[in-house]
């Protein structure tokens, strides 16, 4: 839920990043900390292993302009794609108010896709959360690899409740923004109401 300081002015939003490992999750936020604006971003946190797997969470908040005189920022989230680090993927969507689920277009990783969505509606529930409700996008990454499943087949098995898909090629950023922008649209008209 969003943090609102009134005598900041200042509304504070939470998105997570959600996927299988190896997925693109952190890929994205680094694309969009390098690509935005030095004064309309904070530091970004990145927690990795020693393989450059998330561990933790990496964090990125950025300020997106007012809303009724009140600032906007957004602080972008990613779980660890790694099962073992389930109770870590709970505690980091507690209090999401958007999510962006990234699939791994890849033929391989189509059962790591679906079970980790799966994950992500009982780590929702247990936060007393709703994916009908919540704001989500899906993005479909990593397009431009070889031996990919076809969108109509990912949407098929991974689309939950009509929301917006993006094709992506978060290395190069295909897709990025258009998620990012998509998702905080939504969490921004919820707030509106």
């Amino acid at each position: 839920m969003a943090f609102i300081n009134h005598s900041a002015k200042e509304i504070n939003c939470k998105l997570v990043y959600y996927g299988p490992g190896l997925c693109g999750k952190t890929t994205n936020l680094q694309y969009i900390y390098n690509k935005t604006n030095p004064d309309l971003k904070g530091k970004m946190i990145s927690l990795a292993t020693e393989t450059d797997r998330t561990l933790y969470f990496d964090f990125l908040p950025l300020n997106l302009g007012t809303i009724h005189g009140f600032k906007v920022r957004f602080q972008l989230y990613t779980v660890p794609g790694q099962v073992f680090y389930n109770a870590s993927r709970k505690l980091i969507l507690k209090g999401a108010d958007g999510v962006v689920f990234v699939a791994d277009s890849q033929e391989a990783r189509y059962e790591a896709n679906i079970e980790s969505l799966f994950n992500l509606r009982e780590n929702m529930e247990e936060n007393n959360l709703k994916l009908e409700v919540i704001p989500y996008v899906l993005q479909l990454n990593k397009r431009d690899l070889p031996n990919i499943t076809p969108v109509e087949d990912l949407a098929a098995a991974l689309r939950f409740k009509g929301e917006s898909i993006f094709e992506s090629v978060a290395t190069v950023g295909t897709g990025v923004f258009e998620t990012l922008k998509a998702c905080a649209k939504q969490v921004l008209n919820k707030l509106g109401r």
